[in-house]
């Protein structure tokens, strides 16, 4: 099946020619790659869509952080209804790895949460790509360069049923226990079977079926029908000529190389005890020995073990030092590879194999795990760029990595459809430079706009913002050293009007993304280095890109080449932008408000949401943990304490509450416990939902709902 755009608009402005472009350089293989220069607003997304469904190839998007690639599956799948879209990022709500600390001689044993939700899409994924079809684009974070088992024997150890078919039953059960399936006599659920008769009930490892079971129902040794049924209600749905049941875990292998790998595991065990025992270190010996001795055993009796993936490459039959399979290798010779923010993802993908291979590194060399588990790892950079031969980078400023690949050829994309053209640039010395901030400031306000002001140190940030409060201005300051959820509410706080003006550092950081901002002022705009190179202070003037009258204002002394040269790509921008506009007879108009909401993930998400409160309308006092804890307050203490409400967290401590009352902090501390669970029920239903920024801002109110109730013991 080919590929199908689908949207109630079509490619405009320079988005035409940019798809035309893409699909040139990646049929003709000119290059390693080519780079999307899209300025913010000029709707890459849609061109890269339109290039896909031309160049007709299965498709790996690559985006550097979850939530990023939410959005991005969410905008692909509208694009793509007819077609296989899919989602794979790491499926862990919390991982803490195993790590040794040898200066402590601190183990750390490793903790995680699975996303139940999350591994189903990434089984999907791969049972997608091994199916052959060609019209398949997998949204992915930089998970796609770790191991995930070998794809041959994911393949093999697949189970495919036909009508007319002869099993002996119980081999048949052993091989739903070799995809590591587990009988149950209980209620059906993904992953599980269960034997009535003469019939086998199973229900399938992922989630594309939902709540649908398999019924095999057999005559003798013989397959005599088979249906799917409603997994609740038990009710017939469809007759299946066939079905094909997929292994429940990425890392699944067939019973002669468990066997084998048995044998190497062994081997390599005497030799790395031989070895402590040489170097005088019988407690690294003896721990190595019990660890892997009680993993044989799982092993040999389950087919699995914990952190199983440590051995991969025995199960796998790869020689040492080789790289692990991904999902790279789930793909055809002739996918094509999308890497999304690129400037950011690459570096990111750089720099994965070297954290890794330190932790590692410990465990091994204190006994905890074999040299083998230093195969378990990411791609190197140089394994990665093998594996994705032509690669399509999209990004606002590319580095100088993307641009060497493209072999210095850039396709532009600077036409936004709201035709607003890139913020004017106003160069102001320093002198004088804060009268010339607050003159500024006060028209944004009077015009009811917002504004931000970037600094190159958090000391300079509350020094403005101090300044400011002085005289009068709304604002507030914004780095590294404020949680996750008081940025959240900065944020919201500037959205909503009530302040005027963020000062901060690094708001690259931040992902801003605010159309109210009309005006961005850089102070030190002279000072070269990371906060003040060519892609940040574009980054920092394309804040203010989504307003028909922004404006970005520069304080320095001197002109040196990164202002010149960020002056001059703008101008290059404008002097398109203002072209195209004045051909065309268009007018800029302001981006619409921005919104928080996350696009859908899920088909059921907003029941899910709605069922756990996600959507419902924001509440004066109850909305955040900060409103619950005011009307705790007001509960323990009586109506006179009403105005609580408007105060900051800070100021309830264990002074408010009264300590000559037993009764009353111990009613106090059984309100905050259920305020506590209800803010990982929140937690954990907005990570099933994929939306990881209110599953951040739940996790930030329940931990400060957790200081709270341990000081008011």
């Amino acid at each position: 099946m080919e590929f199908n755009v689908v949207a109630t608009y079509t490619p405009t402005g320079d988005q035409p020619e940019a798809i035309e472009k893409i699909v040139e350089s990646v049929l003709e293989d000119k290059n390693e790659g080519t780079t999307l220069l899209g300025v913010t607003g000029s709707g890459k997304t849609f061109t890269i869509a339109n290039a896909i469904a031309k160049i007709d190839r299965p498709t790996l998007v690559i985006s550097h952080n979850k939530t990023l690639a939410a959005q991005l599956y969410g905008e692909f799948k509208s694009f793509f209804p007819d077609n296989a879209v899919e989602f794979f990022v790491s499926y862990y709500d919390y991982y803490q790895p195993e790590a040794y600390l040898p200066a402590s001689d601190t183990y750390i044993e490793k903790d995680l949460s699975i996303n139940s939700q999350i591994e189903q899409l990434r089984l999907k994924t791969v049972t997608t790509l091994l199916s052959g079809r060609k019209d398949v684009v997998v949204v992915s974070s930089v998970s796609c360069i770790y191991g995930c088992g070998n794809p041959e024997d994911f393949r093999a150890t697949a189970i495919r049923l036909k009508v007319g078919d002869r099993h002996q039953r119980n081999e048949l059960l052993r091989r739903f226990v070799d995809a590591l399936y587990t009988r149950t006599e209980m209620e059906l659920k993904p992953s599980t079977f269960r034997v009535r008769g003469d019939s086998i009930e199973i229900m399938a490892s992922f989630g594309e079926f939902g709540d649908i079971g398999f019924k095999i129902l057999f005559f003798d040794n013989e397959i005599e029908s088979i249906y799917s049924f409603d997994a609740k209600t038990g009710m017939k749905q469809n007759t299946l000529d066939e079905v094909t049941i997929y292994p429940c875990n990425l890392f699944v292998s067939t019973r002669d190389k468990i066997n084998r790998a048995i044998s190497q595991i062994q081997e390599d065990l005497i030799k790395q005890v031989e070895y402590f025992e040489k170097m005088e270190r019988p407690v690294e010996a003896q721990r190595i020995k019990q660890r892997v001795e009680y993993d044989l055993e799982m092993i040999s009796e389950l087919g699995y073990c914990s952190g199983i993936e440590n051995y991969s490459r025995y199960l796998d039959g790869r020689a040492p030092g080789s790289r692990p399979f991904c999902l790279l290798d789930f793909f055809p010779e002739d996918r094509l590879v999308v890497i999304d923010e690129s400037h950011v993802t690459v570096p990111q993908v750089r720099g994965m194999f070297g954290g890794d291979r330190s932790r590692k590194e410990n465990l091994v060399d204190y006994g905890f795990r074999l040299p083998a588990a230093l195969d378990n790892r990411p791609l190197k950079f140089d394994e990665f760029e093998k594996l994705t031969p032509f690669k399509v980078f999209v990004s606002a400023t590319p580095a100088e990595y993307e641009i060497e690949c493209s072999n210095g050829v850039i396709v532009e994309q600077l036409i936004r459809p709201t035709h607003i053209i890139d913020p004017a640039i106003i160069i102001r010395p320093t002198e004088n430079q804060i009268d010339d901030i607050v003159d500024r400031i006060n028209g944004v306000i009077k015009r009811g706009e917002r504004a931000i002001i970037t600094t190159i140190s958090k000391s300079s940030a509350e020094e403005v913002s101090r300044y400011l409060d002085r005289i009068g201005i709304k604002n507030s300051y914004i780095h590294c050293d404020i949680e996750t959820i008081d940025r959240i509410k900065i944020l919201e706080d500037l959205r909503e009007g009530r302040i005027d003006v963020i000062v901060g550092v690094n708001l690259l950081r931040e992902g801003i993304d605010l159309p109210e901002v009309s005006l961005v002022m850089i102070l030190d705009a002279d000072k070269d280095g990371f906060l003040r190179n060519v892609r940040s202070l574009t980054q920092i003037i394309g804040r203010a890109a989504r307003h028909k009258a922004g404006e970005a204002v520069l304080y320095t002394d001197i002109m040196n080449k990164t202002i010149a040269e960020v002056i001059r790509q703008s101008m290059h921008r404008r002097a398109k932008q203002i072209e195209y506009n004045y051909e065309h007879n268009h007018m800029p108009r302001s981006a619409k408000k921005s919104s928080g909401e996350q696009n859908s993930i899920l088909a059921d998400i907003d029941a899910i949401s709605e069922e756990k409160g996600l959507n419902s309308p924001k509440k004066p006092l109850c909305d955040t943990a900060q409103g619950d804890m005011a009307n705790l307050m007001c509960e323990s203490h009586g109506a006179e304490n009403t105005m609580l409400a408007a105060e900051e967290m800070a100021a309830y401590s264990t002074t408010n509450i009264d300590n000559n009352t037993e009764e009353r902090r111990d009613t106090l501390t059984q309100n905050i416990d259920k305020l506590i669970a209800e803010m990982r029920a929140k937690m954990d239903a907005a990570a099933k939902s994929l939306d990881f920024q209110n599953a951040a801002k739940f996790r930030d109110e329940m931990y400060e709902l957790q200081k709270i109730r341990d000081k008011a013991k």
